[in-house]
């Protein structure tokens, strides 16, 4: 899928812990180099995907989220501080995620995705992450990716539950046959504890790394629920809807 980048011996010191994992190794990391994540939103949830993916090396970041930094962030936003609230999200996020590696190639864009946008967003892309809370931005990104055949992560919380699978156009299920329609009454602002959207966020950002170096097995067809109130897990398998207007065919 992407093209293995060499690497630098500053990158090989960086990285040389994760090195030493089986199956990954000095080939994933100069694969995940190559690579072009977009993240959509950079606030809870996306914010600690991208955070983790530069940590781990990726080469390219798309971050996408308009908006300036409100107090009610910082319960959350781990890429936004204090001293910046009234200032760009997504700059916050440019800055931050910079003091942690350099060497990160940045795209940041001011702008949630909607359908004017998304199909230039995802072609960018080698993967997408989709943080976002409102589903006519979940559903505009699940289109595009299916068209474009790219890998789609779905990330998702409300209040101390998440959720998380992984689309592989052609091969598995899409986030419309999971919701042919959006929930009823579902409204931006939700119950959330910033560890809930750490949680999930760190395991969308895992996801997007096996898929981009190949490493184990990703989320495809399965649908990883958990209740963090009594830290139950479920795993349950997903299916094409035959008559869904994205994916059939």
């Amino acid at each position: 899928m992407t093209e293995p980048t060499a690497l630098t011996p500053e990158e090989q010191a960086a990285y040389e812990w994760q090195l030493d994992v089986p199956g990954f190794a000095e080939a994933g990391q100069e694969r995940l180099k190559g690579a072009t994540a977009l993240v959509s939103r950079v606030g809870g949830l996306g914010g600690v995907v991208a955070y983790e993916l530069a940590a781990a090396g990726i080469g390219r970041l798309v971050l996408a989220h308009a908006g300036d930094i409100e107090p009610s962030d910082l319960n959350r936003q781990l890429l936004m501080t204090h001293d910046a609230v009234g200032t760009s999200r997504v700059r916050s996020a440019e800055r931050r995620l910079k003091e942690l590696n350099p060497r990160l190639v940045i795209e940041a864009v001011p702008e949630n995705i909607d359908a004017t946008n998304a199909a230039r967003l995802v072609g960018e892309a080698d993967v997408v992450i989709d943080c976002s809370p409102l589903f006519e931005e979940r559903f505009a990104m699940n289109s595009e990716a299916v068209r474009q055949h790219k890998p789609l992560v779905e990330c998702a919380m409300y209040e101390l539950q998440a959720q998380i699978t992984t689309v592989l156009p052609g091969a598995t299920p899409c986030l419309a046959c999971i919701y042919p329609e959006p929930p009823p009454a579902w409204k931006r602002r939700f119950p959330v504890f910033g560890a809930v959207s750490g949680t999930v966020g760190c395991l969308g950002a895992m996801e997007a790394i096996k898929v981009l170096s190949g490493l184990g097995e990703p989320l495809a067809g399965r649908l990883l629920i958990m209740d963090l109130r009594d830290m139950q897990f479920r795993m349950m398998t997903i299916e094409q809807r035959p008559d869904c207007p994205v994916c059939a065919g």
